[in-house]
């Protein structure tokens, strides 16, 4: 039988308990009639130790250099093993290297791939396209952390190893949720018709109704910023109207192929620590003087996955 860990409130209040003893939060009283101090999140980080922290794997990174500047993609070999060795196949014989971003449809995603549809560029030692990895056997997602909050589109919600992930137990299938910096690969109607030779990043507000309708191969988790900002194309589906619109993609290389000086190293929080627990209930329940009425509720992408750049 699969097993997944749901860290119990106790376990967080615990954590946050202690955070609370640290200078400058003891003793925090509500304003008259509004909510008691709670530790933030960035209490929680503050108060983390090296252990609620894992680094990146470099063989399953990806940095996207464009002009301005470096995004860092860590990729989920356990969701979508066959597109995560095929996208890294394409980085490696350099088939995005001169590309570029094609589409940046305002709510929704930043797309890249070849603009010239007409004359594509061949792949080499990659593959075109490959069958559908919209969901893996529950019992391949071996991290799964459960998130005790109500979702609308899945039975169980919650964090594989620093993403957000779905479970239906019924059915026995698991799955990435399109969170905003998820990364997923470009299809035609045809489900088998994606291979990684397009990719995309949410911008948006969650576009969960196509949580197992796309091949969801990572997330961004370093220069959304870069992302974010980018004009929007005028086209339908956002698309550039303007070849000169577009957005070069100077290189995507894997993190590993590269020496270590070359590196953007960050470590992401572990999200099967008390700590992490600790930081989801900061944001479900945030305390005074600001907030003045608390949720008690936390949407799955709505629960932040710290990252922090290290030296």
């Amino acid at each position: 039988m699969h097993a997944f860990k749901e860290l119990t409130k106790p376990a967080a209040y615990a954590v946050a308990a202690a955070i609370l003893t640290l200078p400058g939060q003891a003793g925090a009283a509500p304003a008259s009639g509004g909510l008691a101090a709670r530790p933030t999140v960035a209490d929680v980080i503050a108060a983390s130790k090296p252990a609620d922290w894992r680094a990146l794997d470099p063989a399953n990174t990806l940095y996207m250099d464009i002009p301005g500047g470096r995004v860092v993609i860590e990729m989920a070999p356990v969701f979508a093993p066959v597109h995560v060795a095929n996208i890294k196949a394409l980085a490696r014989e350099q088939y995005f290297d001169g590309l570029a971003i094609i589409r940046s449809q305002d709510n929704w995603v930043v797309q890249w791939g070849d603009p010239d549809e007409k004359n594509p560029r061949p792949v080499k030692t990659a593959k075109p396209t490959l069958k559908a990895e919209f969901t893996v056997p529950l019992k391949n997602d071996t991290h799964f952390t459960r998130l005790p909050d109500r979702d609308g589109y899945a039975p169980q919600v919650g964090h594989s190893n620093g993403f957000p992930a779905a479970h239906d137990p019924k059915g026995g299938r698991a799955w990435l949720a399109h969170c905003y910096g998820m990364v997923g690969v470009g299809r035609d109607n045809d489900a088998d018709s994606g291979g990684g030779t397009s990719l995309y990043a949410v911008i948006g507000h969650a576009p969960r109704h196509l949580d197992r309708n796309i091949t969801v191969v990572g997330r961004v988790i370093s220069g959304m910023p870069l992302l974010s900002v980018l004009p929007r194309g005028q086209a339908p589906m956002g698309f550039y109207d303007k070849p000169e619109l577009n957005v070069p993609i100077k290189s995507i290389k894997v993190a590993a192929d590269l020496p270590p000086e070359q590196r953007s190293n960050f470590e992401v929080m572990r999200t099967d620590s008390a700590s992490y627990q600790a930081a989801v209930e900061a944001q479900r329940n945030r305390g005074g003087p600001w907030t003045k009425v608390a949720a008690g509720y936390i949407d799955l992408c709505n629960a932040p996955i710290p990252v922090r750049a290290v030296p």
